[in-house]
């Protein structure tokens, strides 16, 4: 059974006045007074209306009709196909009108009054759309569509009574139909009536109890109505039938959690898990929100990583199940079991680029070079419009200090990317480091400024910009400005304390620079720093503590620093720019 909304076709219909052979468009305003030339020239226009709206064209087919009504104003036909035309193109009030007059000129065509009922219920008529299909009851008893329509449209009115007899008097006819129950125990529920309702299922129970999906029905309604014990009781029955029942299992493991039952709703749940019947989908979509729980209640960790395991014991050949797996160790850092799993996954289906992904992110995590470049290049030749897969390789062949390569791979990532602006702001950034260690500073500093437009509280591109112009001591009053800003963002940075005490010694404030450059030093990864040791001395000399200076120097030579002149610094004694 179905509510009767469906456009209705012409095919079987009464059409007056049919003519054979090819016809003339009406000309407006033509005064014809021959009856055969206007009933030709009307037949004309019914036809041409109807081929309109076969080919969907139903704006040009209202027009049409419309002209038709003109010329012969007596056709219910022509008012049926005009109501159901605007109904088509959301325009109920016509919808309404035109539907009113085809069913009073012609109340015996069923068609009609369907198509009235339809009008009636799109302008939220409903009283007078089950009055519609009362009457057609009445002329057709036996048709229990009609009834159901009934019953539905004053369910709608919010008649629920009037309903739930509607619906009775057609289960008379029908016996016990699912359609039926469903909403009559929806009426019931509406009407307060839980145990009514939880008998009307029971009736389904009854007649199938083998359909485990009735006894699910059965609990959501006590559940819903704060019936626990009621619900519990079904569940359980449940697993008297299906000890593994996951549906079931679940519903007991909520119940004990919410009675702070741990080891009840753990007991229940981890059954519920083992169960390979129970959909590997499903069980992703429970499992994903310990993503979200485990940085805020570590004790979620050890829950997640245990459904996890069950998942893959469950679910052996599902790359999902290993894929889920690997996500849950990613978050938790756990970085080599994370590859493990996504490897597996790989090797059980290669075609989801989401875990390609994920496993160059671990081997980006990992700092892993090599291998991400690796993988990068399969992900590449496997993925080639896939932008992360370039964004990769570029990452890698940076790390590598293969610049020019990093260079290409970066510039293709954005030119096949999303247009994500953040995406976007990490190619830029990465960039413009590449293009500095290629000594091209203008596109360099291109880069960052795109970054900075995308991103303009990115601390990193700040930081590390205002620090490439200075070491070309180039624009240095928009290098302090940028420096300054990554420590406003990032107060506790010694990184960026040593960048802005670089510029400041650059543009010769020695002892701004002093006081930054030892805020830095008070960070113990700073003194094992040899640029930062460098710097130190840099500064000291030009304050004129010479000793001091030399001093750090040999501390930046002893922990491995290269730069040019450190060795003639400290053999002369005095600063070598």
């Amino acid at each position: 059974m179905r509510v009767l909304l469906t456009v209705i076709g012409v095919a079987g219909l009464l059409i007056t006045g049919a003519c054979s052979g090819p016809k003339k468009a009406l000309r407006h305003g033509a005064a014809i007074k021959d009856p055969a030339v206007l009933e030709q020239r009307a037949d004309s226009l019914f036809f041409a209306a109807q081929r309109s709206k076969m080919l969907g064209d139903y704006r040009t087919a209202i027009t049409q009709y419309s002209d038709y009504l003109r010329l012969n104003k007596n056709n219910p036909t022509v008012y049926y196909e005009l109501a159901r035309l605007f109904l088509e193109v959301q325009n109920p009030g016509y919808a309404l009108g035109f539907a009113r007059r085809a069913a009073t000129m012609d109340p015996d065509n069923h068609w009609f009054q369907i198509t009235l009922a339809d009008a009636f219920a799109v302008n939220e008529q409903y009283d007078s759309a089950a009055t519609v299909f009362d009457r057609l009851t009445t002329r057709f008893p036996n048709s229990e569509d009609y009834l159901f329509n009934k019953a539905m449209f004053l369910a709608k009115a919010n008649k629920p009574a009037a309903a739930l007899a509607t619906f009775n008097q057609l289960e008379q006819k029908t016996g016990v139909v699912e359609e039926i129950i469903y909403q009559k125990q929806k009426l019931l529920l509406k009407m307060s009536q839980v145990d009514s309702a939880a008998a009307e299922i029971r009736k389904l129970m009854d007649v199938n109890p083998q359909e485990l999906r009735y006894h699910y029905l059965l609990a959501e309604v006590y559940d819903a109505n704060d019936r626990t014990a009621d619900a519990i009781a079904i569940y359980k029955n449940l697993l008297t039938k299906d000890p593994d029942n996951a549906r079931a299992l679940l519903g007991l493991a909520s119940y004990a959690k919410k009675k702070n039952d741990k080891a009840g709703y753990w007991a229940y749940l981890t059954r519920a898990f083992a169960n390979s019947s129970y959909s590997i989908d499903e069980k992703v979509a429970y499992v994903y929100p310990y993503l979200q729980m485990m940085q805020l209640d570590s004790t979620k960790v050890e829950e997640g990583l245990e459904l996890t395991a069950l998942v893959v014991k469950a679910h052996p050949k599902e790359p999902k199940a290993y894929a889920l797996r690997g996500d849950m160790f990613s978050q938790v850092d756990m970085l080599d079991s994370a590859q493990e799993c996504y490897t597996k996954a790989l090797s059980l289906d290669s075609t989801r680029f989401s875990v390609w992904y994920q496993l160059m992110w671990i081997y980006s995590r990992k700092e892993e070079p090599n291998a991400l470049l690796t993988l990068s290049n399969t992900v590449t030749e496997k993925f080639p419009k896939e932008f992360m897969g370039y964004y990769f390789k570029g990452v890698a062949s940076f790390l590598l200090q293969q610049y020019p390569a990093a260079i290409t791979a970066l510039n293709k990532s954005l030119e096949i990317g999303t247009g994500e602006k953040r995406f976007q702001a990490d190619v830029q950034s990465l960039l413009g480091d590449a293009y500095h260690a290629t000594g091209q500073h203008q596109l360099s500093d291109s880069s960052y400024e795109r970054a900075l437009q995308l991103r303009p509280q990115d601390a990193l591109v700040l930081n590390n910009y205002s620090y490439y112009l200075s070491l070309r001591g180039e624009n240095l009053d928009r290098a302090e400005e940028m420096s300054k800003r990554s420590l406003e963002i990032e107060p506790d940075s010694p990184t960026y304390m040593d960048t802005y005490a670089w510029i400041l010694f650059r543009q010769e404030k020695f002892e701004e620079a002093k006081h930054w450059i030892e805020k830095a030093l008070e960070f113990p990864e700073s003194q094992q720093n040899p640029n930062v040791l460098e710097h130190y001395g840099d500064i000291l000399f030009n304050l004129k503590d010479v000793t001091k200076a030399v001093e750090y120097w040999q501390k930046a030579k002893d922990k491995g620093a290269t730069s040019v002149g450190l060795v003639r610094k400290i053999a002369e004694k005095k600063y070598i720019q």
